[in-house]
């Protein structure tokens, strides 16, 4: 039997730390949910101005949504998208083997690697994309030829035309792929700093060789990193390809122009082009969700915000950093 000092003891404890209330409970019950007439009104101006929107473009007769409708699936159009798909894998696969170069060098003991890899990124993440674009276009005049042979003004085994070599698409690879090259550093940079350096000491403990150790311990930590601005990176691709317009690089926006200058419809084909790039994007945020849910296991952690709100966020231009 309890004491009266232990029944006051437990009164006190009880008094202190009550039980929650269930959904059941008088306490329950008794919640109310305050009215917020504020949330609803602006809700309904949102929505209304929204709706106005909507209706506006929808019976704007000057957008002319028959000829958007006639070129969506055009055969040029789609000709320029599949250029435009082409550049965006190419320069962010040439991108991020670069990027892991570099980022190596960065990290090496060797001071002339580590120059080297910081002159890099200084020099391309520097300069405006859109100057190096028009820069890898008119490598001619600087290098009317380009050949392999004897360095330092030797002989010339094999030469090329630097015109021929070089065309609109070459040059946009070039610039686009170089100059991602740079910003992929700094990312697999940051993601390699990320891990424990008393992981590395350990595995070296252990008897494995430093390319063992970046490949088993290292980098399938730091892909957790890498992973998600790595896939903000692929989706400004997309739309920095449109960059290649100023050096007729055959992609989606040049394509559109060159139709809408000869049938002056400027307004339709942009729309058509933009639609374009909101699907690709759309596709290429749905992807980024599901490699970072993947490469997030094991770790605790979970890919933050919906796969709504992903899509949402990186229909955002992102670009106008570069």
């Amino acid at each position: 039997m309890s004491t009266p000092v232990d029944r006051t003891a437990d009164e006190r404890v009880r008094a202190a730390d009550p039980v929650p209330a269930g959904p059941d409970t008088p306490q329950a019950n008794q919640i109310s949910h305050p009215v917020r007439p504020g949330r609803w009104l602006a809700a309904g101006v949102v929505a209304l101005v929204l709706a106005w929107l909507g209706w506006s473009i929808a019976v704007n007769p000057n957008l002319h949504w028959d000829i958007v409708v006639d070129y969506q699936f055009d055969r040029v159009i789609l000709e320029g998208l599949w250029v435009t798909i082409q550049l965006t894998v190419a320069s962010m696969l040439i991108g991020v083997v670069l990027g892991v170069v570099m980022a190596l060098m960065q990290i090496s003991d060797s001071r002339i690697l580590r120059t080297g890899a910081t002159a890099y990124v200084w020099f391309f993440r520097g300069t405006p994309l859109l100057v190096q674009l028009i820069f890898w276009f008119n490598i001619a005049l600087i290098f009317p030829e380009i050949g392999i042979g004897v360095p330092f003004g030797g002989p010339k085994l094999v030469t090329w035309e630097t015109n021929a070599l070089v065309t609109g698409f070459v040059a946009a690879l070039l610039g686009l792929s170089i100059n991602e090259g740079a910003y992929m550093s700094e990312i697999v940079r940051a993601g390699l700093r990320a891990v424990d350096p008393g992981q590395q000491e350990a595995a070296a403990a252990l008897g494995m060789s430093r390319a063992k150790i970046m490949w088993r311990v290292v980098l399938p930590q730091a892909m957790r990193i890498i992973v998600p601005p790595t896939g903000n990176q692929f989706i400004s691709m997309l739309k920095t390809t449109s960059l290649v317009s100023v050096i007729a690089g055959a992609d989606l926006l040049t394509v559109a122009q060159r139709l809408y200058l000869t049938n002056f419809e400027v307004i339709a084909l942009l729309i058509v082009a933009s639609i374009w790039y909101l699907v690709l994007t759309t596709v290429a945020s749905v992807g980024q969700y599901f490699l970072e849910r993947r490469f997030s296991r094991g770790f605790g952690t979970t890919v933050p915000g919906t796969l709504r709100g992903r899509i949402g966020r990186n229909l955002r231009f992102t670009g106008s950093a570069r």
